[in-house]
């Protein structure tokens, strides 16, 4: 092996990349329980979809007697880390999307999807289309019981929120349900040339990491499904939703990318509204590390109202 093969080219307190293509998972989350918690008042589960890779989602359901008056908007959620790290049974994804599914009034539908570099890009993408399809069949009880399939949306975070993007780029040229809403947080995009206010050497890492967990991506970070806004990449006005709510920290390393494509959707042309939200002073996906600070609840707000149709 080359001497120079164990170098560290990237590190961070989730993983360390090597030159050789090895990667360390340094932080790998306890799985949560499902069950009922007593904080939010929702009740969790774990299913195994029928496919042949084995994944399975995990379901939250309200329930205060309140929301079995009608039936409750389905939301479809992708975490985020990086398609390396993390998952929809550690206690921070848990968490979240059981405050959301509380706050809003919705079953949620997270998605474990497969990680690289065991499962390079684009397995997460195939995972998260099948989940979608999976959850508009309302083959479980709980979808068929108390989810409404006509008001479906998608929802995710960092890399989440990339898959996002990318599902409904697919839903335009495949056959899909309608999806009444897409919420993209902090979502993860990239590029080769740096944009405005955006650090050229963390533009570099996060092109070092995407071509990590995607080594198919023959023109790097200007890869369509990591820069949307490149000359061949479809067009965003073929976003199949019918309205958007896009979401930033000020500081977040990712807040230039996501000003960019917020801008490029708007003046796309496409039909239904796409909105911004900003929290001042933040950075990367703090509603995750800091889930009772007031920014977080000021966008646990805004996300739920967007799914109100406010």
């Amino acid at each position: 092996m080359d001497s120079g093969a164990d170098e560290v080219v990237f590190d961070c307190d989730d993983y360390r990349i090597y030159r050789s293509g090895k990667m360390d998972r340094l932080c790998r989350p306890a799985r949560a329980p499902t069950g009922l918690d007593p904080i939010t008042g929702v009740t969790s589960k774990d299913v195994v979809l029928g496919s042949d890779t084995g994944m399975c989602v995990r379901l939250f359901l309200p329930t205060s007697p309140d929301h079995f008056e009608k039936k409750l908007p389905i939301i479809v959620f992708f975490h985020g880390g990086g398609f390396l790290v993390e998952s929809a049974v550690s206690q921070q994804y848990h968490n979240y999307v059981a405050s959301l599914a509380a706050a809003a009034g919705v079953v949620a539908v997270s998605v474990e999807y497969r990680l690289a570099p065991e499962h390079p890009v684009p397995a997460a993408y195939d995972d998260a289309w099948e989940a979608l399809q999976w959850t508009a069949s309302a083959q479980d009880e709980w979808l068929a019981e108390h989810g409404d399939s006509a008001r479906l949306f998608l929802a995710g975070d960092s890399a989440g929120g990339n898959i996002v993007h990318n599902v409904l780029i697919r839903a335009s040229f495949q056959p899909a349900p309608r999806i009444e809403g897409a919420i993209l947080l902090h979502p993860w995009f990239g590029g080769n040339t740096v944009v405005e206010g955006e650090v050229e050497a963390t533009a570099k890492d996060m092109a070092m990491i995407w071509e990590f967990a995607c080594p198919g991506a023959v023109r790097g970070a200007d890869d369509p499904r990591m820069n949307p806004m490149v000359p061949d990449a479809p067009g965003l006005e073929n976003l199949r939703c019918e309205r958007m709510l896009v979401c930033a920290g000020e500081k977040d390393w990712l807040a230039a990318r996501d000003r960019a494509y917020y801008a490029a959707v708007t003046t796309s042309g496409r039909r239904g509204g796409v909105a911004w939200f900003e929290s001042e002073g933040e950075g990367h996906v703090f509603f995750l590390q800091k889930p009772d600070c007031a920014k977080a609840k000021e966008l646990l707000a805004r996300v739920v109202a967007f799914i109100a149709g406010a």
